[in-house]
């Protein structure tokens, strides 16, 4: 179901996972070599987000980009900062986003330049393949109350594919799950330099502040 404005059903939240458990999925995640033995990557270099008990939302991107990859932290370019102005906008305190959000991708090694030599390359599907396993254990290890799907690629994976346009400034529940899209905040991005995505991106900001209000993030 999609709404564009908060209806929220009390969820059997389960019991929050002990930091070991995560400890190890990051210790597994950090060793995995499968894509660069595969030829995928040419380095492998996997990127992980410290967890604390503090954060009830999880963020997922599509992967690790060239900055992220040499600096070994999550939306570490310009996209970060854009992503921090909409966090603070929507009622975080600054400075505390990414201690209050668990940061994850939908794969965890920069996959190179894109051979068109615009952007970077788009994992395939069996890169995602690869690293699915390793999500589906942090959305059960880390029980999310919200999970904000930045970018196509993430929006696609979860919801299936969908224009922007008629998810962005959307809430969409599932019965275990609720998603918040977000397009990629690149500050060159067409997309957001459109006068009505941009209030679609108000939008969705608005609905990050009741969420965070409403669901203790």
């Amino acid at each position: 179901m999609i709404v564009s404005t908060l209806r929220l059903p009390t969820l059997q939240m389960a019991p929050r996972s002990t930091s070991s458990e995560i400890d190890a999925l990051q210790a597994r995640i950090l060793a995995c070599r499968a894509c660069q033995a595969a030829g995928y990557v040419e380095e492998a270099r996997p990127v992980r987000h410290p967890w604390t008990p503090r954060q009830r939302l999880m963020l997922v991107g599509q992967a690790p980009g060239a900055l992220t990859h040499a600096r070994q932290f999550h939306f570490a370019g310009p996209g970060g900062r854009v992503l921090e102005q909409w966090f603070e906008q929507a009622g975080f305190t600054p400075g505390t986003w990414r201690e209050r959000t668990y940061l994850t991708s939908l794969t965890r090694c920069f996959p190179g330049k894109s051979s068109h030599g615009k952007g970077d390359r788009k994992p395939s599907p069996r890169e995602l393949a690869q690293c699915r396993p390793f999500l589906d254990a942090e959305l059960t290890l880390v029980r999310p109350r919200l999970i904000v799907l930045v970018g196509t690629m993430a929006i696609e994976h979860f919801l299936g594919k969908r224009p922007l346009e008629s998810v962005v400034g959307r809430l969409i529940e599932h019965p275990e799950r609720r998603y918040l899209p977000l397009p990629h905040p690149s500050p060159v991005s067409r997309w957001l330099n459109q006068a009505n995505h941009q209030h679609l991106v108000s939008r969705a900001i608005a609905l990050l502040a009741q969420c965070r209000a409403e669901l203790e993030l």
